[in-house]
C-alpha cells in the first residue's frame, strides 16, 4: 500500500523565497492528511500535485499563526469546488472555536460537514489498517506532535491450510490474521494454526515533532520510527534563543532520533535566518549520520518493511 509524506514547506514563522511555512500531508490508501495549515498551503499541494478535495483529516499542532492562517482559504476553496464529504479538524482546547473564526474570516457557510475534535493523548484517529496518535509537546502553548501507524502484519495468512481446517472463506479469515482465535462448531481455530509468524512485516511509522524543546517524555511515542520529521529552528550557537522560544537545535533533534532509534530524520522549521541549511545538516548528521533536509516539495515514499517475525505477538 502507498504511503507518502508530502513537505509542503520548511519555514519557521514567515516565509522566504525558498521555503513555505510548514506543512506537512501524508498520503495512504487514497487519502490526505494533512498537519497544520500555514499560510501558502493550498498552492504547495497543487504543485506537489495533491487534491485538497482528498483531504480526510486536519491535525493542528498548535494555533501559532505560522501554522493555522492556511485554514480560513482551504477551507473557502473546498467550499467553492463543491466538497460535500466530512472534513475532520483536530487540534488543542478551543479547536472548535478556532475553526469557527476561521470560517467567519472567509465569510464562509460551509456546504459540507466539519467535524472539530479536541486533540489528548493517545489514539485520535483509528481506521482500518492504522491509527494517529497524539502526544504532548513542550513549546509555550499548548502543543501535540503525532505519530502515524501502519497496522503489524503478524505472519502470512496460509489460506489452503485455514480451509482445510475448516475455516468457511470471509471474515473469520480476517480475525485470524489479526491474531484472534475463531470457533468452528465446538473446536476453536488459533491463529499460530494458520500464520506463518516467520513472515510477518511490521506497518510503517511515521512522527512529526513541530514545535517544541526536546524531551525524554516523547522518545515513547516516536520509538522506531521509520521517518521522524522533527523540528530544528536554530543551530546550536542560538542554542539561548531556542531555550527561550522553546524551540529545538539541529544538534537537539539528531539526539532524539538516535535516542528513540529511529530509521531516518528529517530536519523542519527552520529560522528565516539561514539562507543555507548545511551548519544544521552538519551538526545533526554528527550524532545521526541518517539525518536530511526537509526541502519544500521534497516526497518521501516508504516502501513496505521487509518480513520479520515481530516479537512480542
Amino acid at each position: 500500500m502507498e504511503l507518502k509524506l508530502y513537505f509542503l514547506g520548511s519555514s519557521c514563522s514567515a516565509p522566504t523565497k525558498e521555503r513555505n511555512l510548514t506543512s506537512i500531508a501524508l498520503q495512504f490508501k487514497g487519502n490526505v492528511f494533512l498537519f497544520d495549515c500555514a499560510e501558502g498551503t493550498q498552492q504547495q499541494m497543487m504543485r506537489a500535485d495533491i487534491s485538497y478535495m482528498k483531504i480526510d483529516s486536519i491535525f493542528f499542532s498548535h494555533f501559532h499563526a505560522d501554522h493555522f492562517l492556511g485554514l480560513p482559504g482551504l477551507l473557502a476553496t473546498m467550499n467553492m469546488y463543491e466538497r460535500d464529504s466530512l472534513l475532520r479538524i483536530f487540534g488543542p482546547r478551543r479547536v472548535e472555536e478556532k475553526v469557527k473564526l476561521a470560517l467567519k474570516i472567509a465569510g464562509l457557510k460551509p456546504l459540507f460537514d466539519i467535524e472539530c475534535i479536541e486533540l489528548k493523548e493517545g489514539i485520535v484517529l483509528k481506521e482500518k489498517g492504522f491509527y494517529i496518535k497524539a502526544f504532548k509537546l513542550e513549546h509555550n502553548t499548548e502543543c501535540f506532535g503525532f505519530t502515524f501507524k501502519e497496522e503489524d502484519k503478524l505472519g502470512k495468512f496460509m489460506r489452503e491450510k485455514a480451509i482445510a481446517l475448516g475455516v468457511p472463506v470471509g471474515p473469520l479469515f480476517s480475525k485470524l490474521q489479526q491474531g484472534k482465535a475463531v470457533h468452528i462448531g465446538k473446536r476453536i481455530i488459533k491463529p499460530e494454526q494458520v500464520l506463518d509468524y516467520d513472515k510477518g512485516r511490521r506497518g510503517r511509522k511515521i512522527s512529526i515533532v513541530l514545535d517544541t524543546r526536546p524531551s525524554e517524555k516523547y522518545i515513547k511515542h516516536i520509538k522506531h520510527s521509520d521517518v521522524l520529521v522533527h523540528e530544528a529552528v536554530f543551530a546550536s550557537d542560538l542554542m539561548e534563543r531556542a531555550i527561550e522560544t522553546f524551540h529545538s537545535t539541529a544538534k537537539e533533534a539528531a539526539e532524539i532520533a538516535k535516542k528513540a532509534e529511529c530509521k531516518k530524520l528529517y530536519l523542519t522549521h527552520f529560522s528565516t535566518r539561514y539562507k543555507n541549511l548545511g551548519k544544521l545538516l552538519s551538526e545533526a548528521r554528527e550524532v545521526f549520520q541518517n539525518t536530511y533536509i526537509a526541502k519544500d516539495l521534497l516526497v518521501e515514499s516508504l516502501p513496505l518493511n521487509p518480513e520479520e517475525r515481530i516479537v512480542g505477538r
